[in-house]
């Protein structure tokens, strides 16, 4: 990433340092454009990185997902998430679940991590998960789990 020469510009010629560090992150974790005075190839260079490390840290949380996608897990986390700035590890590969859920591609490994964080936790997409308090039953890709004092299990695995 390299910026242009010379000395910094005044707050009014290009706008302020942090409305261009703002444009420059978004254009690296969010899919933003290209700020002007960087140049292309060290920017996407820099976003493929930061996508890697963001698969990593999510298959890290849903471990089951990434093991069902297998060699596909990188490709289908940076497509998923080429565009989308992250609400973190835990909610990220949350959101990709159901999103792979409603499409019809959650693998069965993926279905059985799924339907044992939705019996867990309640989670609606925007806000941080909680824990449920009452019995719930969850299903996805015909795997079945059941919580119950907060006691997670798994009635029947995913169609394999």
């Amino acid at each position: 990433m390299t910026a242009p020469a010379g000395p910094p510009s005044p707050a009014g010629a290009g706008g302020s340092l942090a409305a261009r560090q703002a444009e420059l992150v978004a254009a690296l974790v969010a899919g933003g454009p290209l700020p002007p005075g960087f140049a292309p190839e060290p920017v996407e260079a820099a976003r493929r990185a930061l996508l890697r490390k963001r698969a990593g840290d999510v298959a890290r949380h849903w471990p089951l997902l990434a093991a069902g996608l297998g060699a596909g897990w990188p490709a289908t986390f940076a497509s998923w998430a080429g565009d989308r700035p992250t609400n973190g590890s835990l909610r990220d590969g949350w959101d990709l679940a159901r999103e792979l859920r409603d499409r019809g591609a959650l693998p069965p490994l993926g279905a059985e991590e799924l339907v044992a964080r939705e019996a867990a936790s309640r989670y609606d997409g925007r806000t941080t998960p909680r824990p449920r308090r009452l019995p719930a039953v969850a299903r996805a890709g015909g795997a079945v789990a059941v919580q119950v004092a907060g006691r997670v299990r798994l009635l029947r695995p995913a169609d394999r």
